[in-house]
């Protein structure tokens, strides 16, 4: 071997030395920050802990639950409904009412970073903890990340022996949508009915009721789940399934109709595919069962909110039979 070639092995060997000197003490400090951060979260989850065995065993109503800006609704007529009961009989679960069930579950509790939990299979940042409430921002998760909401939700809950003895009041009280939301769902039902495509869902669904043995009508219901009294997918959009007998010949639709303030029906568009040539026949033929068999053999009632009627969207699935 020439002096060249060993020179050039060594600053090779020297390199390669370096690099691996620097590569471990990157991936030393990347461990030492992960285990900086695992200790950190650690600390705060034991806090957040703490802060809940403070309030173990009081009982505690949810008595409201509203979007940031202060309303309970949304633009779609979504409306928020405070129906938590709740208490936490440990450090690790939390016994929650079931309307459904109409009994009190046990479920686990998981805390995580910066006053992060995960109760009763949703997850929830603790904003605050007073001597007679509590309140908590709902978290959307997926994959173990936090998406960021433009839009937060807050639960506020109020200890029992607080609405009781201090508020004397009861918990369909303090239920009541406030007069902001009054005056919200006034002005867009206002709106909706001057502009359908303003449409929004109403809390009470229209009603589509068969007054002739020539058509049946079915909502189509979704199961509800564990901690709600409510599916909100049923009145998001309810969808009916309208089967006509003795039509002029057979045919199966999908189309989304508006219900206005007063109960008509009237067509949307259609929710199925049809080809070019095809679609302006189709959405003819939609029309024309619309104006004819639905307003002749059926009675509809206008959706409502807060008792206000106004426009709503509806899906319907019409099958005709020409026998």
């Amino acid at each position: 071997m020439n002096k060249h070639t060993f020179r050039f092995i060594q600053r090779n060997i020297l390199v390669l030395f370096v690099f691996i000197l620097l590569f471990a003490g990157r991936c030393n400090r990347g461990l030492r920050a992960i285990e900086a951060e695992k200790a950190q979260k650690a600390i705060e989850a034991a806090h957040t802990k703490n802060l809940i065995l403070s309030i173990k065993g009081i009982k505690y109503t949810e008595v409201h639950r509203r979007f940031d800006n202060g309303l309970s609704f949304s633009p779609i007529g979504f409306q928020l409904v405070p129906e938590w009961k709740m208490s936490f009989p440990s450090g690790d679960s939390v016994n929650i009412y079931s309307p459904r069930k109409g009994k009190f579950l046990n479920a686990p509790v998981v805390f995580d970073h910066d006053s992060i939990f995960n109760v009763a299979w949703a997850w929830l940042k603790l904003k605050y903890i007073k001597k007679d409430s509590l309140q908590f921002m709902v978290l959307h998760v997926k994959d173990n990340i936090i998406l960021d909401e433009k839009v937060h939700v807050y639960m506020t809950f109020y200890t029992n022996d607080y609405i009781k003895n201090v508020l004397h009041t009861d918990t369909n009280t303090l239920w009541r949508p406030s007069r902001r939301d009054t005056l919200y769902i006034k002005s867009m039902a206002a709106l909706a009915n001057r502009i359908p495509d303003s449409s929004f869902a109403g809390t009470e669904p229209a009603t589509l009721t068969a007054r002739t043995k020539l058509i049946s009508v079915t909502k189509e219901t979704i199961q509800e789940g564990d901690l709600e009294s409510k599916s909100y997918d049923e009145y998001l959009l309810p969808i009916y399934d309208i089967t006509i007998h003795k039509a002029y010949q057979d045919f199966s639709y999908m189309f989304s109709a508006y219900v206005d303030d007063k109960g008509n029906v009237i067509f949307r568009k259609s929710n199925q595919f049809s080809f070019p040539e095809f679609k302006e026949s189709t959405t003819a033929a939609m029309k024309g069962i619309t104006d004819g068999y639905l307003k002749a053999y059926l009675t509809t009632t206008a959706g409502k909110t807060l008792g206000i009627p106004h426009y709503s969207i509806i899906m319907l699935h019409v099958t005709g039979y020409k026998k």
